[in-house]
């Protein structure tokens, strides 16, 4: 995948992450209290959502910044 989707939903206070396509997810799975992983049918992790977000009052919208680090050479 290309890119990866970040989704916050201010009335529910959650953030997902999709890291592959949404459509590929078998199963979702909590990993602690606040975090659930989404799975594809091979156990790969394709997301994550992260529950209990609250932006600080008065933020309009999430800002992401995208840092590509490059591999070492070998």
């Amino acid at each position: 995948m290309d890119k990866v989707r970040v989704c916050y939903d201010a009335f529910a206070k959650t953030l997902t992450v999709w890291l592959a396509d949404p459509e590929g997810e078998d199963v979702c799975e909590e990993a602690d209290d606040d975090t659930v992983f989404m799975k594809d049918a091979k156990g790969h992790i394709i997301g994550f959502e992260k529950l209990n977000v609250d932006l600080a009052p008065g933020i309009p919208g999430l800002t992401v910044e995208v840092v590509n680090v490059p591999t070492s050479a070998a």
